[in-house]
């Protein structure tokens, strides 16, 4: 059995029966925490355990209260960024935003000289502007512009910094706008001007950039919904038209004009850094304030944009080295007072209202009106004393009403301020004595009659005896009318009065255009009657252009821009005849004897033939001289606000002096021109001694013959007076 000797393989049953047997079974797998096993019981938590778990519960609610309320904060500002959105109007819809139109006043050569209202210089865009205004409005007013989505959350975190160390309001002060913000506030965030909700536009405008949390968060989701509706220039383009910049002008356009007289597509750096620097300030930053303070402020604009390297080093030192300047119409700046009384003359639909912009046609002279206030100031700083409260009052015509000049204090005035020019009520003292010996020349009398001066009373109802005085308090006995004026004697005025007639006084006085109730008693011949300044420069102006009365005028025509249409003026100019040529000859002449040798020497002129009168009021509370060229008359007032009496002044003192040194710069290279007078020649016609005392009626008195068609209502009174008293 032992086989053929070859060994064998053991027989092994896995191999032999591999299908039948058994298999080994899988290693186990690891066993997972199952979220349905059974945990152990849990331990009971103490104190800390309890806390912590209601800690924690607590942050993981107010969790999801801020994840929720920021969802619907983010869906309630999408849905309105997209209603804003939506209802934005065309860009070029919302470039003019002004409520009311402009007026540009030019004078008498065409030139402009001032403006009121809102200007507009027209629409401007991004490309069609100086590159140099884009950039320093953009680097002062908003470095981010063209990356933020219409706020920018730097900017105010910034502000809201600014303001706290500052001590203000978070609120208050800086507010970190963007200049998408600023287009929103401009225009009031859609809400557009209506007449029947706002008083005025003006508290339409304050209501607009009132500063409230609520209104803030309104404006920035308005201020997205424009950057989605506009594109950036666009947004750019509205700002550049619609802010406002000062001394009435809305919009770089104007502002340009307005302060340089040039387009603003030919700003220099140096111009558009003064202009963007405006816009936080736009008033009191004005360069037609302080120049020199616009342009220390213009310099800081170059600086940022420099530093933004919006424009290069060389083009900002060459600005720094020549800082803008104004145009020669804002540096004069002058008429301020005429301009108000020319807006406040003219047809209110087109002035102090208008909706449309319009050109005024003036007769204003700015050299003129330079030489007065040139004058005025350089009196009070050399022949007043330093600290001096007194104020004066200026203004210059021509014969026929036109006025050249106003200067209606010593201050340059805000529109709306005090004109005494037109304004204060006066006395006119003895300026108002021509009156009086116009009407005596018109009955036949002459400058050399005889009217005694002589201690005098007059009996007034209700009052007592009144004795006026002479200012010397003296009586000369019979001195001729032109001696009684020439050295402006009060007893003889008042007794010529009387004897001509108060009534023909009265009514000689309002026909040259005294509008004052005047005074019913003897008083009324010493000027105690309440006057303008531009309502006896006026009647003075009758005087000299032959006696016909004046109607002060400065507004000549007006013109709609947008149409060219003209509308003249319906009133000023010359009027009817009050009295007769020969008269208002004689009357100049002894007019002219009071500066050759009476009360008036103060205001010579060498050269120059002058007639004027002085007049000083009781406790020298009114101080005035009105004096005549051939050309032009010029009235000057001096006194203070209150009433208060002058120290050592009177009319042919510091007022005459105020007028020749106006009428010197006026005339300076001038030929002279005569005064159209006429004297009386060497006959005196009551020069006999036996002359009654106090009596100076005509002996044969004529009727005044008309002269012209111009003759008027008040020539034929007088005229039916004379032939009655025949």
């Amino acid at each position: 059995m032992s086989g053929n000797g070859k060994k064998r393989s053991p027989l092994v049953a896995e191999k032999r029966y591999a299908a039948d047997a058994p298999k080994k079974p899988a290693p186990k797998k690891p066993a997972r925490a199952r979220k349905a096993a059974k945990r152990a019981p849990a331990k009971r938590r103490g104190p800390i355990g309890l806390l912590t778990a209601f800690i924690g519960g607590i942050f993981r609610a107010v969790w999801r209260l801020i994840w929720g309320g920021t969802a619907i904060v983010c869906i309630m500002v999408g849905l309105g960024v997209f209603y804003f959105a939506s209802q934005m109007p065309p860009a070029n819809s919302v470039i003019d935003g002004r409520a009311r139109g402009s007026v540009t006043l030019q004078d008498r050569f065409g030139d402009t000289f001032a403006w009121r209202g809102d200007q507009f210089g027209g629409m401007i865009t991004t490309d069609t502007v100086s590159p140099h205004l884009v950039n320093a409005v953009v680097a002062s007013e908003d470095k981010r512009f063209y990356r933020h989505l219409g706020i920018s959350p730097r900017g105010v975190a910034s502000a809201v910094r600014i303001n706290l160390r500052a001590g203000r309001g978070p609120l208050s002060g800086n507010g970190g706008s963007t200049i998408t913000q600023q287009v929103a506030k401009l225009l009031c965030l859609g809400t557009p001007f209506d007449p029947n909700q706002w008083d005025s536009e003006a508290a339409y405008e304050a209501d607009c950039r009132r500063t409230t949390l609520w209104r803030k968060v309104k404006e920035a989701v308005y201020a997205m919904g424009m950057e989605v509706a506009y594109t950036k220039d666009e947004i750019l383009t509205i700002y550049l038209n619609r802010a406002y910049l000062g001394a009435g002008s809305r919009g770089f356009a104007a502002a340009s004009e307005r302060y340089f007289g040039k387009s603003a597509s030919d700003l220099r750096p140096a111009e558009a850094a003064m202009l963007s620097s405006l816009l936080p300030a736009p008033s009191s930053r004005a360069p037609t304030r302080n120049l020199e303070a616009a342009q220390q402020r213009a310099n800081v604009v170059i600086g940022l944009m420099e530093v933004q390297e919006r424009l290069s080093p060389e083009l900002a030192a060459d600005a720094r080295a020549n800082p803008a300047t104004l145009s020669s119409a804002a540096k004069q700046d002058t008429g301020g007072y005429f301009a108000d009384w020319v807006m406040a003359s003219g047809p209110e639909f087109f002035t102090r209202n208008t909706t449309e912009d319009v050109n005024i046609h003036t007769t204003f002279d700015q050299d003129i009106q330079a030489s007065a206030e040139d004058a005025l100031t350089w009196v009070f700083e050399n022949k007043v004393k330093a600290g001096s409260e007194a104020e004066a009052a200026i203004v210059v015509m021509s014969a026929d009403g036109a006025v050249r000049a106003m200067v209606g204090g010593r201050s340059a005035p805000n529109p709306g301020d005090f004109n005494r020019a037109i304004q204060a009520r006066r006395q006119p003292g003895s300026a108002f004595k021509p009156f009086i010996f116009a009407a005596a020349l018109e009955m036949d009398f002459s400058p050399n009659d005889y009217v005694n001066d002589t201690d005098m009373c007059w009996s007034t109802p209700g009052s007592g005896d009144w004795c006026p005085q002479n200012y010397d308090r003296q009586f000369k006995g019979p001195v001729t009318l032109t001696e009684s004026l020439v050295e402006s004697r009060n007893i003889p005025a008042v007794i010529l009065s009387e004897n001509v007639g108060r009534d023909i006084v009265r009514l000689v006085a309002e026909g040259f255009g005294i509008e004052s109730d005047l005074a019913d008693g003897p008083a009324l011949a010493l000027g105690v009657s309440e006057s303008t300044l531009i309502e006896m420069t006026g009647a003075y102006a009758g005087i000299l252009n032959g006696g016909s009365a004046v109607d002060p005028y400065g507004f000549v025509e007006l013109e709609v821009a947008a149409t060219n249409e003209i509308f003249p003026a319906l009133a000023g100019g010359i009027k009817e005849r009050v009295i007769r040529e020969r008269s208002a000859r004689e009357l100049t002449w002894m007019m002219s004897q009071v500066v050759d040798r009476g009360t008036g020497a103060r205001a010579k002129i060498d050269g120059w033939q002058i007639a004027g009168k002085t007049g000083t009021t009781q406790s020298a509370r009114d101080a005035w001289f009105i004096g005549f060229t051939g050309d032009y008359v010029t009235g000057v007032w001096m006194g203070y606000d209150d009433n208060s009496p002058l120290s050592g002044v009177t009319g042919g003192g510091l007022p005459a002096d105020i007028w020749r040194e106006t009428m010197t710069r006026v005339l300076d290279g001038q030929q002279p021109v005569p005064l159209p007078m006429q004297g009386p020649g060497d006959q005196l016609r009551r020069s006999d001694p036996n002359f009654q005392p106090g009596v100076a009626a005509p002996q044969a008195p004529a009727p005044a013959a008309p002269e012209s068609p111009n003759d008027g209502a008040i020539l034929d009174v007088l005229n039916n007076i004379l032939n009655n008293a025949n």
